[in-house]
């Protein structure tokens, strides 16, 4: 939401008025569509037709008009582009886009403001977005505080990007959380590979029990994406015992008909 926000209210007047396109299987179109509505711009959303029926339900609830498309991100991508065309609507990059960046990284700015001694921030790793605007803040806002990502074992595109030193995709997509399937880009890499200390790779049983704990103990809302940063944390806790530790929980996109636990 806080991207979304940032990067629309850097558009010209010209810009606002042709609205906005993204592709997005959930948080972001959210978050787009509602952004939008706020600041009173149309927003366009590409999703997978397969995508789940709460997703869609809430984007349409916040005034986002979905177009479906196959599943695959190159068909995602063809159709954003022909909005873009059509329509003359800006491309918003759920991830890849500084101005989205820049925004993701007032959660960790305000977080230490709040605790300026912290030692870690912790946060999810999918698309990049998220983890390279709280390595931003915590570099230069942050008293040797040091940046560390969660990240599915079945998705580790980003644990292993940072061990090649380039951009690595993933073979399977088999997690549950669906909001980290997506791989960095050219934009947040460069940042992610000089900021962040490292990644944590966690197994689907500890993101599941991390949720269920979140749920249960803090009272709120997560889904299991945002449940990884957490998890990262559980799996390693006693290299991490006596540390002020920051953890940021990003998404709640929960389909209770199906919950996990």
């Amino acid at each position: 939401m806080r991207g979304a926000t940032n990067a629309i209210l850097q558009l010209t007047e010209k810009q606002k008025q042709a609205g906005v396109v993204t592709h997005s299987s959930g948080n972001f179109g959210q978050a787009v569509s509602l952004a939008a509505k706020n600041l009173g711009v149309k927003a366009y959303i590409v999703m997978p037709f397969d995508a789940p029926q709460v997703k869609k339900d809430a984007v349409r609830g916040y005034g986002g008009i979905i177009t479906e498309s196959q599943s695959s991100l190159t068909a995602r991508e063809a159709e954003a582009k022909k909005i873009r065309e059509e329509k003359g609507a800006t491309f918003l990059h759920p991830s890849n886009n500084m101005d989205v960046i820049l925004g993701n990284a007032t959660a960790a700015m305000e977080l230490l403001e709040e605790y300026p001694d912290l030692d870690f921030v912790f946060t999810p790793v999918g698309g990049g977005g998220l983890i390279a605007g709280t390595s931003l803040a915590t570099h230069y806002f942050g008293n040797n505080c040091k940046t560390i990502g969660g990240e599915p074992f079945e998705v580790d595109d980003a644990y292993r990007s940072l061990k090649s030193g380039k951009i690595e995709v993933n073979r399977s997509a088999n997690t549950i959380a669906d909001g980290l399937k997506t791989n960095l880009g050219d934009i947040n890499f460069p940042i992610i590979k000089q900021l962040v200390s490292e990644i944590i790779r966690v197994e689907e049983k500890e993101i599941v029990s991390a949720m269920r704990y979140i749920w249960e103990r803090v009272k709120i809302i997560v889904e299991p994406s945002s449940a990884v940063s957490f998890a990262a944390l559980l799996s390693e806790k006693e290299r991490f015992k006596g540390k002020k530790i920051g953890i940021i929980l990003s998404g709640g996109n929960v389909d209770f008909s199906h919950l996990p636990f």
